[in-house]
């Protein structure tokens, strides 16, 4: 394994960007087609629906003018909800922003789901991101910071356009963008309680031709974490239940840089070629205390451990990519080309002393170094054209190359000696995958204000699997699929649509799913992957009638989702108290719900956003050895009241309680948060917000496993609860704007 200091991920052995000859992508073009907008790949919506916003003479984003606009935005495919209001999301991370977004839910762990399904896909400005992929994907979205996110796009059933990866749909990050000619910046900095603080910089010049922009950020975070873990295994020659006990309390520190550059040309009129670098730095660290107990058949203490650890872990991350975008003729007729590679280091030190106290045992002592490493090699080409009768064709191609490297070597023994390789902790394993695909959507209005889009995705994915040690194991999984997708939409004027859609998605499992080496996670927990899992494939479908008149939205949506060899978590007793969780393929699981959303102004000064899902759930595991069919029904909801005390005050509250989530041997019960939120502006540069998060304290979540054989019971517990301050300033750019809040908060109407 390579020493992290020495830097040896970040050596050459990234492809020649540059190698994309803006000559050869390029076609005849008319003289007079005007330059792009936007400079990043973003996944333009699939089709030019007519976008839901505000008319003139209405309030943009909250600036105090004539009237009022709403910052939500719909397109047939997709809705976008900017979160340049939520006080929450300027002093906190990914997460704090996402819970606030109506269809999500963010778990105490980080873990985020669409509608009740965790298997989302992350993407940031249109692209997948390796950091939001694998175990640490939780960790990632509670430290990235969120000032630097404009709006969130929520595609629960995307066009053929768009990835299929991800069963339960996607989640689009669009950073925030500066085109201003001049330039303008802006400088942050929160201090919170408990130790936490955050700050960073963003600054953007433009001169017309050349646009240089980045941004540099810092996080410390600080988290006691606290688990509480009991179950208990039938016994089969007593008929007796025997109970283990475990108890882990933790302190957790977590230091993150984000830094990005970014370089637009346009060397003319139709062209542009954007150059952009991001890196990501997390240095997390924990010491935690275990405290694990076992009975006998007669109920009796059969075994006593404490453990000791200390962890330090280093994430870094380094994207690289290029693009260029041609306009030619005609509206919305472009060729965009991107061409990137992201470089991923992962490096995990354990240090454990375990105390042996029933029956008495000499102390042991285990040091435990881990080494993954990803590269994935990204080209993608997308290619819009306007056809006759205002219809429009949009085709791409997509080549990416995943190569993942996971390496731990583990050394245990009698304390007070240097420990030997333990092969039970020791492993490599290599994951390689190539994904070719291919797309083509056609979007045609019918006239009397309807429209369809249809689509077509072809993919090919060739795996590859190696177990070196503690195995061995090889496997492969060769398959092509069709991901078919069809929208359509029905205008009936003044604000009122109607649109219904269909798309079939797929859940590949990660790398970490198909591990099959049993990693032991303490004296009586043990995990592993499965090789033998398939992808999941499901289809979606739904019906969905939305009403907007001036500030105030109404949207009912009615869904279905059908899918096949879903992914999931089983626990098995290996006997003598160990316990081992691997991953297993459903026969099939069904869901369907009733979604609902209202946004508007009660008073000039004071407006509300309201969400809420019913939704039912229902899975059969009889390929599991459970039984035949469970399914239960469970209702969310979340809630935004936005107060403009003053032209310089602004008040929030926001709260949420997510309902009982459905699993394969048992449920995860609800859990819930409520926060506040102060602004003033001193000046239209110069700010200061005060948020306080989990003011109840009721941020926790309890898994019960209920079977015929196993029985549990486990609460976790993360200190989310904190007050941050913090001040904002901006430079150039003219006046700033006051972002409101989404939906329609912000400033009174004047």
């Amino acid at each position: 394994m390579e020493d992290r200091k020495a830097g040896g991920w970040l050596r050459p052995r990234f492809l020649l960007l540059a190698a994309v000859a803006p000559a050869a992508l390029a076609a005849p073009a008319a003289a007079q087609a005007q330059a792009p907008s936007q400079p990043q790949a973003q996944p333009a919506p699939a089709a030019p629906a007519k976008s839901q916003e505000g008319k003139p003479g209405q309030s943009l984003e909250g600036v105090v003018v004539t009237g009022e606009r709403s910052t939500l935005r719909t397109d047939i495919d997709r809705r976008s909800y900017s979160v340049a209001g939520d006080l929450q999301a300027t002093t906190g991370s990914i997460s704090d922003a996402l819970r606030n977004i109506p269809s999500l839910q963010v778990d105490v762990q980080g873990n985020v789901s669409l509608r009740g399904d965790s298997n989302v896909t992350i993407m940031i400005d249109g692209k997948p991101s390796g950091m939001f992929q694998g175990e640490g994907r939780a960790a990632a979205l509670q430290a990235l910071p969120a000032d630097q996110i404009e709006r969130v796009e929520v595609l629960t059933n995307p066009s053929a356009a768009m990835n299929p990866e991800g069963s339960a749909g996607i989640i689009n990050l669009v950073s925030k963008q500066n085109r201003k000619l001049g330039a303008s910046g802006s400088v942050r900095a929160n201090v919170g309680s408990d130790g936490r603080w955050n700050a960073g910089v963003s600054g953007a010049r433009n001169n017309g031709r050349f646009t240089v922009s980045g941004d540099l950020s810092y996080r410390h975070d600080t988290q006691k974490a606290e688990i509480d873990d009991r179950r208990a295994r039938l016994d089969g020659a007593t008929g007796a239940f025997i109970e283990n006990r475990q108890q882990l309390t933790s302190l957790n520190e977590i230091d993150m840089v984000f830094a990005r550059g970014g370089l637009d040309y346009d060397p003319d009129d139709k062209t542009r070629i954007t150059l952009q670098a991001t890196a990501h730095v997390m240095r997390p660290t924990s010491d935690g205390f275990e405290h694990l107990e076992t009975d006998d058949a007669a109920g009796a203490l059969a075994r006593v451990i404490d453990r000791v650890s200390d962890f330090e872990q280093a994430r870094d991350r380094l994207d690289l990519s290029t693009s260029y975008r041609r306009k030619f003729a005609g509206e919305e007729h472009e060729l965009v080309a991107n061409l990137g590679q992201e470089f991923g280091r992962v490096e995990r030190d354990f240090e454990r002393a375990t105390f042996l106290s029933l029956p008495p045992a000499p102390d042991l002592a285990e040091v435990s170094a881990y080494d993954n490493r990803t590269r994935k090699t990204e080209l993608k080409v997308d290619y819009t054209r306007p056809m006759p009768l205002e219809a429009k064709l949009k085709a791409g191609y997509l080549l990416q190359l995943d190569d993942n490297r996971y390496e731990q070597v583990g050394r245990r023994g009698p304390a007070g000696a240097a420990p030997p390789v333990d092969p039970r902790l020791t492993y490599e394993f290599d994951y390689d995958q190539a994904i070719n695909a291919a797309y083509a959507t056609y979007q045609q209005p019918l006239g009397d204000g309807f429209s369809v889009l249809a689509g077509l995705r072809l993919e090919d994915v060739r795996l590859d699997l190696d177990l070196t040690t503690g195995g061995p194991v090889s496997a492969k999984n060769d398959y092509f699929r069709a991901y078919p997708s069809l929208h359509l939409q029905h205008e009936f004027g003044e604000g009122r649509q109607l649109t219904a859609s269909y798309s079939r998605r797929v859940q590949r499992p990660t790398a970490d799913d198909l591990n099959p080496f049993r990693v032991e996670l303490d004296p009586f927990n043990l995990r592993a992957g499965n090789p033998n899992l398939k992808p999941q494939e499901t289809d979606a479908f739904e019906l969905a009638y939305q009403h907007r008149k001036g500030a105030t939205y109404y949207l009912t949506t009615l869904y279905y989702r059908q899918s096949d060899k879903g992914i999931t978590d089983v626990v098995q007793d290996l006997g003598n108290g160990v316990f081992l969780t691997t991953r297993e393929n459903l026969r099939e699981s069904r869901s369907g719900g009733l979604e609902l959303v209202a946004n508007g102004r009660l008073t000039p000064k004071l407006t509300y956003n309201l969400s809420g899902n019913v939704f039912w759930n229902e899975i059969d595991a009889s390929s599991l050895g459970f039984s035949d069919k469970r399914d239960a029904f469970t209702v969310s909801g979340r809630g935004n009241l936005n107060w403009q005390v003053t032209d310089k005050d602004f008040l929030q509250l926001n709260g949420f309680v997510s309902g009982k989530r459905l699993t394969a041997q048992g449920h995860v019960q609800g859990f819930s948060m409520l926060n506040i939120g102060y602004r003033h502006k001193f000046t239209d540069k110069l700010s200061l917000v005060i948020t306080a998060q989990d003011v109840l304290g009721t941020f926790r979540e309890t898994q019960v496993l209920d079977t015929p054989t196993l029985q549990g019971r486990t609460r976790r517990e993360f200190s989310l609860r904190g007050v941050y301050v913090g001040f904002t300033r901006t430079f150039g750019g003219g006046r700033q704007r006051d972002p409101g809040f989404e939906f329609g908060g912000g400033p009174p109407a004047q």
